[in-house]
């Protein structure tokens, strides 16, 4: 009994650790960001991070595999579920699911943004193991999708990828500034559906359109 109290008290610390990990690597990058800060912001002892991780770069790595699991278990679900029907259905679940899990996680966007602007060994770490693997699986589902006439226009592959994570992602990373502009919270439950919803119409054609073309 001790032995398993003990363990899950590890393994909460080590999330804890991550989380706020998560949360200051998004908002200072890698090089801006102390293991110092970090342990301040867990409320744990400094040598945990060696502890548990080895190294700042080590703890970076599994912030970023942590903030990728649950896209990737979603996305995955998705495109195994044999109970979806059609390709148009998959998509836009894919599309809606996004939307959700960036508005219950900004902080992916702005790591997201931090790395990807930088030529560099975690952009290229990030990027083979992490994004590669979801663009490779969305560019064969687009590549059906487009011959079937599901898209509003053809789009290559690499500029729908963006397109979508541009779409997705901007108004929850830069909420501040919607809250501003237009006195909406845009991770209001309603906002985050209306969201989603806007977002795949925008891409996908209306049932009823798909065989007009």
């Amino acid at each position: 009994m001790a032995r398993t109290a003990a363990v899950d008290v590890s393994r909460e610390t080590r999330e804890t650790i991550l989380a706020a990990a998560l949360q200051a690597f998004a908002e200072k990058g890698f090089d801006g960001t102390s293991t110092r800060e970090i342990v301040t912001r867990a409320g744990v002892n400094h040598g945990l991070i060696r502890y548990y991780f080895g190294s700042k770069a080590s703890l970076w790595r599994e912030a970023v595999d942590r903030s990728f699991a649950e896209l990737e278990a979603g996305i995955t679900a998705v495109m195994e579920d044999v109970s979806i029907v059609d390709d148009r259905d998959r998509i836009g679940r894919i599309v809606r699911g996004h939307v959700r899990f960036v508005a219950r996680h900004p902080e992916f966007v702005r790591l997201m943004h931090e790395e990807g602007k930088r030529r560099g060994p975690r952009m290229r770490w990030m990027v083979d193991r992490h994004v590669k693997p979801l663009y490779d699986a969305m560019t064969a589902l687009l590549s059906r999708a487009s011959a079937a006439g599901l898209l509003r226009r053809e789009i290559p592959a690499v500029h729908f990828f963006y397109i979508v994570a541009g779409a997705v992602g901007v108004i929850f990373h830069q909420a501040e500034e919607c809250r501003r502009l237009s006195g909406i919270d845009p991770l209001d439950p309603s906002v985050v559906e209306e969201h989603a919803r806007i977002v795949e119409e925008l891409l996908l054609r209306p049932p009823h359109e798909e065989n007009t073309r």
